[in-house]
């Protein structure tokens, strides 16, 4: 008898800051999965996770810190700055639980100095955390990687394999995306991107799981579009008008004040075909519908916010299953069953 396979991967549909931390600490506590893996670039991504009043900020360790059974593995294709990593593991003591692939490049001080100046640094408006060299020298062939780091020898090992044995043996896992699509090397808006690629079938590569063993994609959309740095964005409206609107935010990583625009189709509908979404995650209702604050039945919107939510259904031929009501893990709407009974 074949073994049904739960394997979610989450990644961001817009510029980045789209609130994958929220979604996936949500599904971490919800679902209980057996681990949680992170793909992408490196700690130039920030995650924030709101638990009972307290707030946690990872930017090497996977979301799902609250869940005190799941495993959190970082996946070869992960930049590592050790200083981050050691000590996200020693204030959330979180040791026992972390598993790091041998493979994954490390950030050395060289790569934040020679990424907080120049070109990265002035025209493209990088993190200055000093993933683009770090990557630089993966594609040379002369970074040093975690098995060369003795400070990581206590959490190294082979992800792939033990990701691909969970999965054999019926395990539920997430992989963890980070930034967002358009900050894609291949299909953002170049030269303002990251140093990779950062979508679904990317996340994949990056554990080292083949695209057979994924049963859903979810995409993370904002209730409006923000990004951090220079590039495109359609609609960009002012700092004063985010104000007035509640939109002004700032970057977890940087502290840069967050550029943004309203939600937009277009961007949104590539985003679904890139990434080959199965379910959308809607995060910041609460901002544009204040009513909404702390929700956790659909049924109890308003009307206004429930033609929000079904015109991007509509427009995207994609179920928004999650809808995140607030900070709080668990301001969160989740209709998962019900799209599956009404299907």
């Amino acid at each position: 008898m074949a073994i049904e396979m739960s394997v979610t991967v989450v990644v961001g549909g817009f510029f980045g800051d789209e609130g994958k931390g929220k979604i996936i600490s949500y599904l971490a506590m919800k679902d209980n999965p057996s681990a949680t893996v992170r793909g992408g670039v490196g700690p130039n991504a920030g995650h924030t996770v709101v638990y009972e009043g307290k707030s946690y900020k990872l930017r090497m360790l996977p979301s799902a810190i609250l869940n005190k059974q799941t495993k959190l593995m970082i996946s070869a294709g992960v930049l590592i700055n050790p200083n981050v990593l050691l000590n996200e593991i020693k204030t959330f003591d979180v040791g026992s639980r972390v598993l790091i692939d041998s493979q994954c490049s490390i950030i050395e001080d060289a790569h934040i100095e020679r990424d907080r100046g120049g070109h990265l640094k002035e025209r493209i408006g990088t993190t200055g955390s000093g993933t683009g060299p770090a990557n630089s020298d993966r594609v040379l062939r002369i970074a040093k990687i975690a098995r060369d780091i003795s400070s990581l020898k206590d959490y190294v090992g082979d992800v792939a394999l033990e990701v691909n044995r969970l999965i054999d043996d019926g395990a539920s896992i997430i992989l963890e995306g980070t930034q967002g699509t358009f900050l894609s090397l291949y299909h953002g808006t170049y030269p303002y991107v990251t140093s990779k690629d950062v979508t679904a079938s990317a996340i994949c590569s990056d554990v080292g799981i083949g695209p057979k063993k994924v049963k859903d994609v979810f995409v993370v959309f904002k209730s409006y579009v923000t990004r951090v740095g220079e590039g495109f964005l359609p609609g960009e409206i002012s700092e004063e008008e985010a104000i007035k609107r509640g939109w002004r935010e700032v970057a977890t990583v940087t502290g840069r004040v967050r550029r943004s625009a309203p939600f937009n189709l277009e961007l949104a509908k590539r985003a679904i075909m890139l990434n080959s979404a199965t379910q959308i995650a809607l995060t910041k209702l609460d901002v544009i519908f204040p009513d909404a604050s702390g929700m956790t039945s659909f049924e109890a919107l308003s009307k206004e916010a429930k033609k929000f939510i079904e015109d991007i259904e509509n427009s995207l031929r994609v179920p928004v299953s999650i809808i995140s009501t607030g900070p709080e893990v668990f301001d969160t709407i989740d209709r998962r069953d019900q799209l599956r009974i009404m299907a």
